[in-house]
C-alpha cells in the first residue's frame, strides 16, 4: 500500500448506542469500497471489527477496533467503538485520535443514551459529526420520527442531507439533496445502484428539505446569508462549502440515511467522508503537556513537525503477544527503528508496523504523519505514552477515564492458577485501563473493579479463554474497621505452671481512644524496672498481634492508644512470649470495658443523572444512609454529590441503571471512616460470627 499522507487520510471514529448497527456499518462501508470481498454480518459473527471471542458469542462490540478503506485516491481509517454502559469509555480513549465522527442512530429506536454520552466525547474533544440514521429498512422505522428525536437531543443543527425511497420493508435508495437526484439500490446487497429523478410524489418534500439545509448552511456565514435574503437561493457550488465549512467548524451535522444490512447508501457516504471530513491536516496542533513542567501545552503536527505518536489502544493476544496501536501526528515511523518514549522515559525497538484490518495485520515500511498503525511485543509503553524525538518533552494531553464503579472478590478455581491470575490480569488491564485489580491488605482478597458486572464478567470470560486461568466471582467484603469510645485500666498476668520452668508476666496497661485516622499508638510508662526493658517490645508486639484480630467482628482495631505503666517479672519464667500473651489478656479486658464500636467506610460518591430522575435518585440515596453534599448541573444531566456507606453502594449500579433507564453513571472514591449505627453494628457481627462457624465446619 501506499504512503498517504495527511490531506489523503480521513480518521472517522463509528459511535452510537449498542445496536445501533455501527459494526454493520463499517462491515457494508469497506465492503462498498473494496476493502472486503463479502459483507459481514453480526449475526454470523463475520464482521471485520468484531473478532473477539466475546464479542462474536454476545454479539455486542467489547472493545474498539480498526479497518481501513481505500477510496478515490483517499485512506479512510475506521474505528468502530462499543455502544454499551459498560465499554463506553473505551470508546472515549479511542475517539482522541480522529478528526471526524459517524454517529450512528437506529431509525427505529432514535437516539439513545449511549448515544448522547458519545456526543458528549465528541464535543470534549472538538470532533466534527455525521449523523447516519440506520436500519431504515426495519419494521416500525420512521425517518421523521426519528429526526425529531435528533433534533431534541443533538439539536437543531443536525440536518438531513437525504431522504430515504420507500418504508420499512420497502425502503430501497435515497434522495440527495445536493444533487436532487435519486439513487435506488438493488435488493441483493451488492450496493449497486441506479441514479435518476426523483420520484414525482417525491419532488414536493425534496424541495422543501433542500430548502431548509440551503438555509441551515446559509446560516453559518453572514456573506451567504445576505445572498440567501437577497435570492432565497445558493449556487450549487456555495452549498457545497458552506457545507463543508459548517461540518468543520462544529455549526452542522448533516444526516444520511443507510440500511448497512442492505448495503442501501455507503457509496454516497464515503463519498461524504472525502468531501466533507476533516482530515489531520486541518489539524496543525494537538493539545499537549509539557513533561517537565507539567503545564498544557500545544504539540505541532504534520509531516515537517518533529516525531510524534500516540499510543491510543493496547490488544493482549495470546498468539501474538501484546500489540501496540498508534496515531502519527508528526513525522514518520518507520518499521524497524528506534522510539524515544517520553512518558515512560526510555527507548524502544521497534519491529515490523502494520496496518490493522480488524485482527488481520498488513506490514507496510512506514507510515507518515495522521495515519494509524500497529507493532507488537514492545517492551514497556503501554495504552497513553507518547513517542518523540529525544530531547522532545511535549507528549500528548491524556485522556481522563473514571474509576471503576464496581468491585468484586477474586478466588481461583485451583491454586495452582494463583500465579497465573497476576500476570493474566495485568496483561487484559493493558487491554482495558477501565478495569483495576488490586489485594485487599485486610480483607486479604483479590478485587477486580470494573464499569458494571458484564464488563467484570468478560474479564473474568477473557481469563479463562485467552490465559486458561478459572476464577470465582464474589461479592466483596466491607473493610471495617473496630475502634474505642471509652477509657479503660486493666491487668494484663499470664502465670502457668508445668512442673518444671513455668512462665510468668504481669503488665497493667491504659487503653483510650485517639483521633479518627490515629491507627495506634503505643506508650510506656514503666519506672523503677517495674518490668525490665526488653520485655516492653513484647508487650507492644502482643498489643499488635490483638488489635489485628479485633474485638468484636473480627476486624483490626484502630485509633487507640495503649500505654504500659505498671506490672511485675519473674526473673526465672518470665519471657518475651510470656509478656505477649499477658498483653493479649490485656487487649481482652480492656475491650470489655472501653466501649468497642464498629468504624465502616464512607465513600465520595458523584452521580450523573438525567433531570427527571432526580427525585428518586436522591430518594434512592437517602435509603442507603447516603448524606447528600450537592447538585449542580451537568450538560443535560445533574450532578450529585453524597457520602454514603461503602455496605451501602456494593450492588448500586444496577439499582441506578434501573431508575435512569441506562442514563446515570456514578464514580466513588475512598473519603474517611465513621461509626456504624447501633442497630446495623449486631447485624455485621452477627454475619461474622456465622461466617466463622461456616469455615470452623
Amino acid at each position: 500500500m501506499k504512503v498517504y499522507q495527511a490531506d489523503e487520510i480521513r480518521n472517522v471514529g463509528v459511535i452510537g448506542h449498542g445496536d445501533s448497527g455501527k459494526t454493520s456499518l463499517v462491515s457494508a462501508l469497506l465492503h462498498s469500497a473494496g476493502a472486503i470481498n463479502r459483507l459481514g454480518k453480526v449475526d454470523d459473527g463475520t464482521t471485520i471489527t468484531d473478532f473477539d471471542e466475546e464479542e462474536i458469542e454476545r454479539k455486542i462490540t467489547i472493545s474498539s477496533a480498526v479497518a481501513y478503506a481505500e477510496w478515490k485516491k483517499h485512506k479512510i481509517n475506521f474505528i468502530d467503538t462499543p455502544g454499551y454502559g459498560n465499554f463506553i469509555f473505551d470508546t472515549k480513549g479511542v475517539l482522541r485520535i480522529t478528526e471526524s465522527v459517524l454517529v450512528t442512530v437506529c431509525a427505529v429506536s432514535g437516539v439513545e443514551v449511549q448515544t448522547e454520552k458519545g456526543w458528549s466525547f465528541c464535543e470534549e474533544f472538538g470532533l466534527s459529526r455525521m449523523i447516519v440514521l440506520n436500519k431504515l429498512d426495519r419494521d416500525r422505522a420512521d425517518f421523521d420520527r426519528a429526526m425529531e428525536s435528533i433534533n431534541k437531543t443533538l439539536g437543531r443543527e443536525a440536518v438531513p442531507v437525504q431522504l430515504p425511497i420507500g418504508k420499512e420493508s420497502s425502503f430501497n435508495g435515497v434522495i440527495d439533496l445536493l444533487s436532487m437526484k435519486a439513487y435506488t439500490y438493488q435488493a441483493d446487497e451488492s450496493g449497486t445502484f441506479t441514479a435518476g429523478d426523483i420520484p414525482d410524489e417525491l419532488q414536493e418534500r425534496a424541495s422543501a428539505e433542500r430548502e431548509k439545509l440551503v438555509e441551515m448552511v446559509a446560516e453559518m456565514d453572514d456573506a451567504l446569508l445576505e445572498k440567501f435574503f437577497e435570492e432565497g437561493e445558493l449556487t450549487q457550488e456555495e452549498l457545497i462549502q458552506g457545507l463543508k465549512a459548517g461540518i468543520r467548524d462544529l455549526k452542522i451535522y448533516p444526516v444520511f440515511c443507510t440500511s448497512a444490512g442492505k448495503n442501501i447508501g455507503m457509496n454516497m457516504l464515503l463519498d461524504a467522508l472525502i468531501d466533507f471530513g476533516v482530515s489531520p491536516a486541518d489539524r496543525p496542533t494537538m493539545p499537549g503537556i509539557d513533561v517537565d513542567s507539567g503545564e498544557e501545552a500545544e504539540l505541532a503536527t504534520g509531516p515537517d513537525a518533529p516525531l510524534a505518536a500516540y499510543v491510543f489502544k493496547t490488544i493482549a493476544d495470546p498468539y501474538a503477544g501484546k500489540i501496540t496501536l498508534f496515531r502519527v501526528y508528526g513525522g514518520k515511523v518507520a518499521s524497524d527503528s528506534t522510539l524515544f518514549n517520553v512518558t515512560q522515559d526510555t527507548q524502544e525497538r521497534l519491529g515490523s508496523i502494520s496496518l490493522l484490518q480488524g485482527k488481520n495485520p498488513e506490514q507496510v515500511a512506514e507510515v507518515a504523519a495522521g495515519d494509524i498503525a500497529s507493532v507488537a511485543k514492545l517492551k514497556v509503553t503501554q495504552t497513553g505514552d507518547t513517542f518523540r524525538s529525544k530531547g522532545e518533552k511535549i507528549v500528548m494531553a491524556p485522556v481522563k477515564l473514571p474509576q471503576p464503579a464496581m468491585s468484586y472478590a477474586i478466588e481461583p478455581k485451583s491454586r495452582g492458577d494463583e500465579d497465573k491470575i497476576s500476570s493474566a490480569m495485568a496483561r487484559i488491564i493493558e487491554e482495558d485501563p477501565t478495569l483495576s485489580w488490586r489485594r485487599d491488605p485486610q480483607t486479604k482478597e483479590f478485587l477486580i473493579a470494573g464499569m458494571g458486572q458484564t464488563h467484570v464478567e468478560i474479564a473474568v470470560s477473557k481469563l479463562k479463554k485467552r490465559f486458561g486461568v478459572e476464577v470465582i466471582l464474589h461479592p466483596p467484603k466491607v473493610p471495617y474497621f473496630e475502634t474505642i469510645k471509652g477509657k479503660a485500666e486493666v491487668q494484663g498476668r499470664h502465670k502457668k505452671q508445668t512442673g518444671g520452668r513455668g512462665q510468668f508476666a504481669d503488665c497493667w496497661i491504659r487503653f483510650e481512644p485517639l483521633a479518627r485516622g490515629g491507627d495506634f499508638e503505643f506508650g510506656n510508662e514503666i519506672f523503677g524496672g517495674a518490668i525490665p526493658r526488653n520485655y516492653v517490645p513484647a508487650i507492644e508486639k502482643g498489643l499488635q498481634e490483638a488489635r489485628q484480630r479485633g474485638f468484636l467482628a473480627g476486624f483490626p482495631m484502630i485509633d487507640f492508644k495503649a500505654t504500659v505503666y505498671d506490672g511485675s517479672y519473674h526473673n526465672v519464667d518470665s519471657s518475651e512470649m510470656a509478656f505477649k500473651i499477658a498483653a493479649s489478656l490485656a487487649f481482652k479486658a480492656a475491650m470489655a470495658q472501653a466501649q468497642p464500636t464498629l468504624l465502616e467506610p464512607i465513600m465520595d460518591v458523584e452521580i450523573t443523572a438525567p433531570e427527571e430522575c432526580m427525585g428518586d435518585v436522591m430518594g434512592d440515596m437517602n435509603s442507603r444512609r447516603g448524606k447528600v453534599q450537592g447538585m449542580t448541573p451537568s450538560g443535560a444531566n445533574q450532578l450529585i454529590r453524597a457520602q454514603v456507606p461503602m455496605a451501602e453502594m456494593l450492588s448500586y449500579m444496577s439499582t441506578l441503571n434501573s431508575i435512569t433507564g441506562g442514563r446515570g453513571s456514578y464514580t466513588m472514591a475512598m473519603s474517611h471512616y465513621e461509626e456504624v449505627p447501633a442497630h446495623m453494628m449486631q447485624k455485621v457481627i452477627d454475619e461474622h460470627k456465622k461466617a466463622v462457624e461456616e469455615e470452623e465446619d
